[in-house]
Protein backbone atom coordinates (compact mmCIF):
# COMPACT_ATOMS: atom_id res chain seq x y z
CA UNK A 1 0.00 0.00 0.00
CA UNK A 2 1.24 3.43 -0.55
CA UNK A 3 1.82 6.38 2.31
CA UNK A 4 -1.67 7.99 0.86
CA UNK A 5 -3.50 4.90 1.18
CA UNK A 6 -2.17 4.42 4.44
CA UNK A 7 -2.82 7.78 5.34
CA UNK A 8 -6.27 7.84 4.40
CA UNK A 9 -9.34 5.42 3.98
CA UNK A 10 -6.99 2.73 5.60
CA UNK A 11 -9.95 0.30 6.16
CA UNK A 12 -11.02 0.57 2.59
CA UNK A 13 -7.58 0.39 1.25
CA UNK A 14 -7.10 -2.79 3.13
CA UNK A 15 -10.31 -4.43 1.51
CA UNK A 16 -9.44 -3.23 -2.11
CA UNK A 17 -6.00 -5.04 -1.99
CA UNK A 18 -7.95 -8.35 -0.92
CA UNK A 19 -10.60 -7.77 -3.68
CA UNK A 20 -7.50 -7.21 -6.25
CA UNK A 21 -5.77 -10.04 -5.37
CA UNK A 22 -9.04 -12.14 -5.59
CA UNK A 23 -9.70 -11.05 -9.56
CA UNK A 24 -8.37 -14.14 -10.72
CA UNK A 25 -8.82 -16.44 -7.43
CA UNK A 26 -11.90 -18.48 -6.46
CA UNK A 27 -12.74 -17.19 -3.08
CA UNK A 28 -14.20 -20.60 -2.08
CA UNK A 29 -11.08 -22.57 -3.18
CA UNK A 30 -9.22 -19.85 -1.11
CA UNK A 31 -11.13 -19.13 1.49
CA UNK A 32 -9.03 -16.78 3.21
CA UNK A 33 -6.11 -14.10 3.02
CA UNK A 34 -2.44 -13.47 4.89
CA UNK A 35 -2.46 -9.27 4.15
CA UNK A 36 1.06 -8.14 4.18
CA UNK A 37 2.09 -5.99 7.31
CA UNK A 38 -1.23 -6.85 8.72
CA UNK A 39 -2.80 -9.82 9.41
CA UNK A 40 -5.15 -12.90 8.37
CA UNK A 41 -8.93 -12.88 7.14
CA UNK A 42 -11.20 -15.47 6.53
CA UNK A 43 -14.40 -15.84 5.21
CA UNK A 44 -17.18 -18.79 4.75
CA UNK A 45 -20.71 -19.49 3.75
CA UNK A 46 -21.45 -18.48 8.06
CA UNK A 47 -19.58 -17.55 10.69
CA UNK A 48 -18.59 -20.88 12.21
CA UNK A 49 -17.13 -21.96 8.58
CA UNK A 50 -15.02 -18.41 8.75
CA UNK A 51 -13.85 -19.62 12.00
CA UNK A 52 -12.99 -23.00 11.12
CA UNK A 53 -11.01 -21.44 7.80
CA UNK A 54 -8.78 -19.32 10.10
CA UNK A 55 -7.80 -21.79 12.41
CA UNK A 56 -6.59 -23.69 9.79
CA UNK A 57 -4.74 -20.81 8.05
CA UNK A 58 -3.44 -20.56 11.67
CA UNK A 59 -2.34 -24.19 11.42
CA UNK A 60 -0.90 -24.11 8.45
CA UNK A 61 1.15 -21.00 9.14
CA UNK A 62 2.76 -22.72 12.58
CA UNK A 63 3.55 -25.65 10.16
CA UNK A 64 5.35 -23.08 7.64
CA UNK A 65 7.01 -21.26 10.26
CA UNK A 66 8.58 -24.15 12.29
CA UNK A 67 9.70 -25.80 9.21
CA UNK A 68 11.47 -22.30 8.20
CA UNK A 69 12.97 -22.09 11.87
CA UNK A 70 14.00 -25.69 11.96
CA UNK A 71 15.71 -25.31 8.19
CA UNK A 72 15.95 -21.35 7.13
CA UNK A 73 17.28 -23.16 3.38
CA UNK A 74 13.80 -24.72 2.69
CA UNK A 75 12.51 -24.09 -0.33
CA UNK A 76 8.82 -23.78 -1.54
CA UNK A 77 6.99 -26.89 -2.52
CA UNK A 78 7.39 -26.80 -6.58
CA UNK A 79 4.14 -25.69 -8.38
CA UNK A 80 3.14 -29.15 -10.26
CA UNK A 81 3.31 -30.83 -6.64
CA UNK A 82 1.10 -28.28 -4.87
CA UNK A 83 -1.56 -28.68 -7.97
CA UNK A 84 -1.22 -32.49 -7.74
CA UNK A 85 -2.29 -32.32 -3.90
CA UNK A 86 -4.82 -29.96 -4.20
CA UNK A 87 -6.74 -31.10 -7.60
CA UNK A 88 -6.86 -35.22 -6.40
CA UNK A 89 -8.92 -34.07 -3.81
CA UNK A 90 -10.49 -31.10 -5.02
CA UNK A 91 -10.56 -31.08 -8.58
CA UNK A 92 -12.71 -32.74 -11.63
CA UNK A 93 -11.04 -35.92 -11.77
CA UNK A 94 -10.84 -36.03 -7.66
CA UNK A 95 -10.13 -39.62 -6.79
CA UNK A 96 -8.64 -39.11 -3.27
CA UNK A 97 -11.10 -40.44 -1.11
CA UNK A 98 -13.81 -37.24 -2.03
CA UNK A 99 -17.16 -36.90 -2.94
CA UNK A 100 -17.33 -35.88 -6.93
CA UNK A 101 -18.04 -32.17 -7.55
CA UNK A 102 -19.03 -30.52 -10.98
CA UNK A 103 -16.29 -29.93 -12.68
CA UNK A 104 -13.95 -26.65 -12.08
CA UNK A 105 -11.47 -24.37 -13.17
CA UNK A 106 -9.59 -25.08 -9.94
CA UNK A 107 -5.66 -24.24 -9.72
CA UNK A 108 -3.21 -23.46 -6.55
CA UNK A 109 -0.62 -21.40 -6.90
CA UNK A 110 1.83 -20.29 -4.43
CA UNK A 111 1.51 -15.99 -3.75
Amino acid sequence: MTSEEIAGSYELETGKVIVETFEAIDEDQVPGVLVHSHGPFAWGKDAFEAVHNMVVMEEVAMMSWRNRVMNPGIESMQQELLDKHFLRKHGPGAYYGQVKEEPHDLHVRNL
